[in-house]
Protein backbone atom coordinates (compact mmCIF):
# COMPACT_ATOMS: atom_id res chain seq x y z
CA UNK A 1 0.00 0.00 0.00
CA UNK A 2 0.99 3.34 -0.92
CA UNK A 3 1.05 6.77 1.22
CA UNK A 4 -2.61 7.82 0.09
CA UNK A 5 -3.99 4.29 0.26
CA UNK A 6 -3.93 4.74 3.93
CA UNK A 7 -6.71 6.54 5.79
CA UNK A 8 -5.72 10.40 6.77
CA UNK A 9 -5.58 10.63 10.55
CA UNK A 10 -5.30 6.49 10.94
CA UNK A 11 -2.08 4.06 10.72
CA UNK A 12 0.41 7.32 11.94
CA UNK A 13 2.95 4.43 12.32
CA UNK A 14 2.57 3.24 8.98
CA UNK A 15 2.55 6.27 7.25
CA UNK A 16 5.51 7.76 9.46
CA UNK A 17 7.48 4.35 8.18
CA UNK A 18 6.95 5.44 4.71
CA UNK A 19 7.53 9.25 4.74
CA UNK A 20 10.42 8.26 6.61
CA UNK A 21 11.46 6.13 3.85
CA UNK A 22 10.57 8.95 1.39
CA UNK A 23 13.06 11.13 3.20
CA UNK A 24 15.83 8.54 3.26
CA UNK A 25 15.76 7.67 -0.18
CA UNK A 26 16.17 11.74 -1.45
CA UNK A 27 18.95 11.80 1.87
CA UNK A 28 20.68 9.24 -0.15
CA UNK A 29 20.59 10.39 -3.50
CA UNK A 30 20.94 14.06 -2.24
CA UNK A 31 23.56 13.12 -0.98
CA UNK A 32 25.05 11.24 -3.75
CA UNK A 33 25.05 14.07 -5.99
CA UNK A 34 26.64 16.65 -3.24
CA UNK A 35 29.24 14.30 -2.84
CA UNK A 36 29.87 13.74 -6.81
CA UNK A 37 30.04 17.67 -7.12
CA UNK A 38 32.28 18.99 -4.19
CA UNK A 39 34.23 15.81 -3.51
CA UNK A 40 35.40 15.42 -0.34
CA UNK A 41 39.10 14.83 0.65
CA UNK A 42 38.68 11.16 2.22
CA UNK A 43 36.24 8.24 1.79
CA UNK A 44 35.89 9.55 5.85
CA UNK A 45 34.70 12.60 4.66
CA UNK A 46 32.12 11.35 2.04
CA UNK A 47 30.54 8.88 4.54
CA UNK A 48 30.08 11.61 7.04
CA UNK A 49 28.49 13.49 4.51
CA UNK A 50 26.54 10.97 3.25
CA UNK A 51 25.28 10.06 7.07
CA UNK A 52 24.55 13.47 7.87
CA UNK A 53 21.96 14.20 4.46
CA UNK A 54 20.42 11.40 5.02
CA UNK A 55 19.42 11.06 8.34
CA UNK A 56 18.53 14.90 7.91
CA UNK A 57 16.02 13.90 5.29
CA UNK A 58 15.03 10.81 7.21
CA UNK A 59 14.25 12.55 10.15
CA UNK A 60 12.35 15.45 8.36
CA UNK A 61 10.48 12.65 6.54
CA UNK A 62 9.53 10.88 10.14
CA UNK A 63 8.61 14.23 12.13
CA UNK A 64 6.06 15.22 8.53
CA UNK A 65 4.82 11.89 8.88
CA UNK A 66 3.96 11.93 12.70
CA UNK A 67 3.31 15.62 12.67
CA UNK A 68 0.49 15.24 10.02
CA UNK A 69 -1.44 12.26 11.43
CA UNK A 70 -1.24 13.31 14.88
CA UNK A 71 -2.64 16.27 14.02
CA UNK A 72 -5.51 14.99 11.74
CA UNK A 73 -6.41 13.35 15.09
CA UNK A 74 -6.25 15.75 17.07
CA UNK A 75 -8.14 18.60 15.05
CA UNK A 76 -10.42 15.81 14.55
CA UNK A 77 -10.56 16.94 10.76
CA UNK A 78 -8.38 14.00 8.89
CA UNK A 79 -8.85 15.35 5.21
CA UNK A 80 -8.02 18.96 5.92
CA UNK A 81 -5.11 20.36 3.96
CA UNK A 82 -3.92 22.82 7.10
CA UNK A 83 -2.38 19.20 8.55
CA UNK A 84 -0.17 18.99 5.57
CA UNK A 85 0.92 22.46 6.70
CA UNK A 86 1.16 21.62 10.09
CA UNK A 87 3.58 18.46 8.94
CA UNK A 88 5.64 20.22 7.04
CA UNK A 89 6.25 23.70 8.75
CA UNK A 90 7.09 20.85 12.05
CA UNK A 91 9.79 19.38 9.41
CA UNK A 92 10.65 23.25 8.30
CA UNK A 93 11.04 23.70 12.27
CA UNK A 94 13.12 20.64 13.11
CA UNK A 95 15.85 21.96 9.61
CA UNK A 96 16.01 25.19 11.60
CA UNK A 97 16.98 23.54 14.87
CA UNK A 98 19.53 21.50 13.52
CA UNK A 99 21.03 24.74 11.57
CA UNK A 100 20.62 26.92 15.14
CA UNK A 101 19.00 29.45 12.71
CA UNK A 102 15.81 31.40 13.16
CA UNK A 103 15.35 32.36 9.80
CA UNK A 104 16.34 28.84 8.25
CA UNK A 105 13.74 27.48 10.73
CA UNK A 106 11.19 29.82 9.33
CA UNK A 107 11.65 30.09 5.86
CA UNK A 108 11.63 26.26 5.42
CA UNK A 109 8.66 26.09 7.90
CA UNK A 110 6.84 28.40 5.34
CA UNK A 111 8.34 27.19 2.63
CA UNK A 112 7.75 23.12 3.45
CA UNK A 113 4.51 23.61 4.81
CA UNK A 114 3.10 25.21 1.94
CA UNK A 115 4.10 22.46 -0.44
CA UNK A 116 2.63 20.35 1.45
CA UNK A 117 -0.39 21.94 1.85
CA UNK A 118 -0.86 22.48 -1.91
CA UNK A 119 0.20 18.91 -2.51
CA UNK A 120 -2.67 17.62 -0.44
CA UNK A 121 -5.36 20.53 -2.09
CA UNK A 122 -3.73 19.10 -5.52
CA UNK A 123 -4.32 15.29 -4.92
CA UNK A 124 -7.58 16.60 -3.29
CA UNK A 125 -8.56 18.28 -6.31
CA UNK A 126 -7.25 16.06 -9.01
CA UNK A 127 -4.65 18.42 -10.48
CA UNK A 128 -2.13 17.42 -12.94
CA UNK A 129 1.16 18.41 -13.60
CA UNK A 130 1.41 16.88 -16.95
CA UNK A 131 -1.28 15.32 -19.35
CA UNK A 132 -0.98 12.66 -21.92
CA UNK A 133 0.00 13.94 -25.29
CA UNK A 134 -3.03 14.12 -27.69
CA UNK A 135 -2.75 12.52 -30.85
Amino acid sequence: MGYWDLQEGKDCIEKTWITTKLGTALGLVGSAYHIVAFQPDSAVAALQRATNGTVTMAALGAVFGITTCLSAQARDAPEDPFNYFIGGCASGALLGAKTHSVVTGTSACLGLGALAFFTKVGKVEGWKLSTEPKL
